[in-house]
């Protein structure tokens, strides 16, 4: 079996494109959640809370005729990916193009001004905005589709649209196409665009938080007075190699992954079950072959609702007791779905390779029947770590768990 490293990073999020420029905001608490004005249109939506992106344009050397087929959530996955391809030093490199890199990442859903279109037709019994780019832009697997034309990668195409684990699975499905001799090469992430209809789908499960007056307290990830989660919107990138790849190049390695665990409740399409979250962490274990006191940091998936907080730490308690790290970083921005898993993977990997961790924003009491863990609260913690876990759940029952290693 091939080593697999990260030799590219990228992303992009209401806290910006730089990683400079996000742990200086970590550092500072500083919150991306503000009150969304234009949702006032839809009466019968409670949360008034997002953390959009500040500014997004596309880069003045795309071409028209490429930026037909992307709707938002491609534009940003596509970003994130030239970002990143740029880092590893392979953009416009020809080895990327010949075969030997696929793509693995997915979104919640497609752009929705173009599923708004459809449904206008179906209502309506019109077809404007409508065109033969339409499709294209909505479908589940646009921003896999979308990243492999644009830089014409002949490799596999993996589509993860599965929600809050989009992200993650694309990082664990490129994995094991490398791990096992399928690609030498893989980009892997997951990108979101906001829009209120992905709010109202968690405000119909009472799950959206409603402190809309105070947007710079919400949400608050473990904390006893908590009451929902802000939907956010990004993307991230990770360029995937195999080592011995890697080092024909020469090229900087940001980290290595040594795992992989992902399965299915089983039993509930929206409520969590700690029993199957362990398992997908047990099976990263097993996977990088890591005892559980192997690992010294746990990104959670910290999404601020009361089941899902819950069994999640209840879970991780259960696989490492009460002495592992843990925080979430959707305190500062928000949901990001099918962005989640590939950007918290990127700041796992890079406050691993600093030695600084940041806290979980708002934490300020523990809820008491959240599993007894080592919560990273106020200022950040410095600790030299080997290996560090990503955790994400979605919908569906779906469950994933990453393990990284600091490279040397």
């Amino acid at each position: 079996m091939e080593r697999v490293v990260v030799t590219g990073m990228a992303g992009i999020s209401a806290l910006g494109d730089e990683w400079a420029r996000i742990e200086a905001a970590f550092d500072a608490g500083r919150s991306a959640v503000r009150v969304m004005p234009e949702w006032d249109r839809y009466a019968d939506l409670n949360t008034r809370l997002g953390a959009p992106l500040p500014a997004f344009e596309v880069p003045d050397h795309w071409t028209r005729k490429q930026l037909r087929s992307m709707g938002r959530v491609s534009q940003l996955a596509v970003y994130a990916a030239e970002r990143a391809l740029a880092d590893a030093g392979l953009l416009n490199d020809p080895a990327i193009a010949d075969g030997r890199m696929g793509v693995a990442c997915g979104s919640s859903t497609g752009s929705t001004a173009e599923i708004r279109a459809f449904g206008n037709m179906l209502l309506n019994g019109v077809t404007d905005n409508l065109n033969a780019n339409s499709y294209v832009r909505m479908m589940p697997h646009t921003t896999a589709a979308n990243i492999g034309i644009f830089f014409g990668l002949k490799g596999r195409v993996i589509p993860t649209s599965s929600a809050c684990t989009s992200g993650s699975q694309g990082i664990g499905y490129a994995f094991e196409s490398i791990r096992y001799g399928r690609q030498a090469l893989m980009l892997a992430g997951g990108a979101e665009e906001l829009c209120a209809s992905e709010a109202i789908v968690f405000d119909a499960l009472y799950a959206t938080s409603q402190k809309n007056d105070t947007p710079e307290l919400s949400p608050r990830p473990y904390d006893s007075a908590r009451d929902g989660l802000v939907i956010g919107e990004g993307a991230g990138m990770l360029v995937l190699e195999s080592l011995s790849h890697a080092q024909a190049r020469g090229v900087r390695i940001h980290a290595e992954i040594v795992g992989f665990g992902s399965n299915s409740d089983g039993t509930h399409v929206t409520r969590p079950e700690a029993a199957t979250m362990r398992i997908a962490m047990e099976q990263a274990l097993a996977d990088a072959g890591l005892p559980p006191d192997a690992i010294g940091y746990i990104n959670g998936h910290g999404t601020a609702t009361e089941h899902g907080d819950i069994a999640e730490t209840q879970a991780t308690h259960a696989v490492f007791g009460p002495r592992v790290m843990i925080s979430s970083q959707k305190s500062y921005l928000g949901h990001t779905l099918g962005a989640c898993g590939a950007l918290e993977s990127w700041f796992s990997i890079e406050m691993l390779r600093n030695g600084r961790f940041a806290p979980t924003l708002n934490l300020t009491e523990i809820d008491p029947r959240c599993g007894e863990l080592d919560y990273i609260t106020g200022r950040a913690r410095r600790a030299e770590h080997e290996y560090v876990m990503n955790n994400n759940f979605a919908f569906g029952g779906l469950n994933t768990s990453l393990i990284f290693r600091r490279w040397p």
